[in-house]
């Protein structure tokens, strides 16, 4: 079975999933974006003309109505079957819960060609959690994308003992393909490099604010200054959105579940979620 990638889904259209579906239809691979129901499509097509003015404006080659064409010829549908149908590579970026994505793949391992490769952008969990779930696992790994793919461009490759070589090698040169930087990982590691990294970073910011010892813009500015990063911890979050660290503190240990709680408290159920909503940490304009 061949293993060469021109038709890509991504199921899930919410802040990384929409990145990851206008890269890829950016350079020049047929893209169909699936999520739930005609209401997330509804904001998957808005992000989707947003990210096209700023690919106009960041991104270069992206003039002369190249961001537009690409936002207009991204697919998009909430009937699994129709992403699954003539799939290559399927990318899914739905909620970071395991048993979401489980099911999920339940689902497509009936619906894909036999020839499709599943791919996940967890943030955190383990392929190997999930090959099981695919009927598929010799043509399943995790490919991870960090937020804003047109900026901050690494695709992190990490395969099971599983997954077929050829396959491995396939979604390397895919990622390649689309303008990233593939990181390779040699054996499974919960949050890949990235977020083996950045996870603990930020919970010990949010740590320090949920605790009373500083407020966030305060973190933000000593980590800034002490260090000359372009962002904080909460700046960061901001971008990623709220939901994701939600999702993986909730799934974690005590202390986890106390931040989690305070995120969900004194921020999601308030509405501030991030960037994308246009409040979070810190107040953005529309």
């Amino acid at each position: 079975m061949s293993a060469t990638i021109r038709k890509v889904s991504v199921l899930g259209t919410g802040v990384l999933g929409s990145q990851i579906a206008f890269q890829t239809a950016f350079h020049g691979f047929e893209v169909t974006a699936y999520d739930i129901n005609d209401e997330a499509l509804t904001a998957a097509h808005e992000r989707f003309d947003k990210l096209a003015a700023t690919y106009r404006e960041q991104v270069q080659g992206a003039g002369d109505g190249k961001a537009e064409t690409t936002a207009a010829g991204i697919t998009l549908t909430s009937d699994l079957g129709e992403a699954a149908r003539d799939a290559d590579l399927i990318i899914e970026a739905v909620p970071e819960v395991l048993s979401i994505k489980q099911d999920t793949y339940r689902r497509l391992g009936e619906l894909a060609p036999e020839h499709t490769i599943f791919a996940t952008n967890s943030s955190t969990l383990l392929p190997s959690d999930m090959k099981d779930a695919t009927g598929r696992p010799d043509r399943f790994l995790a490919l991870h994308f960090a937020n804003q793919v047109w900026q901050f461009n690494t695709a992190e490759v990490m395969g099971t003992e599983d997954t077929d070589p050829t396959v491995y090698r396939a979604v390397v040169e895919f990622a390649e393909a689309i303008g990233m930087v593939p990181i390779e990982l040699h054996k499974e590691k919960a949050g890949y490099v990235l977020n083996s990294l950045l996870v603990p970073f930020l919970n010990s910011a949010m740590a320090l604010a949920a605790g009373g010892y500083a407020e966030p813009k305060a973190v933000d500015e000593t980590w800034r200054i002490g260090t000359g990063a372009p962002a904080g911890p909460f700046q960061i979050l901001d971008i990623v959105g709220l939901t994701t660290p939600y999702n993986i503190l909730v799934n974690s240990g005590e202390d986890g579940q106390k931040l989690a709680q305070w995120l969900k408290s004194q921020y999601i159920d308030k509405g501030k979620l991030g960037l994308a909503s246009g409040e979070g940490f810190y107040r953005y304009n529309a």
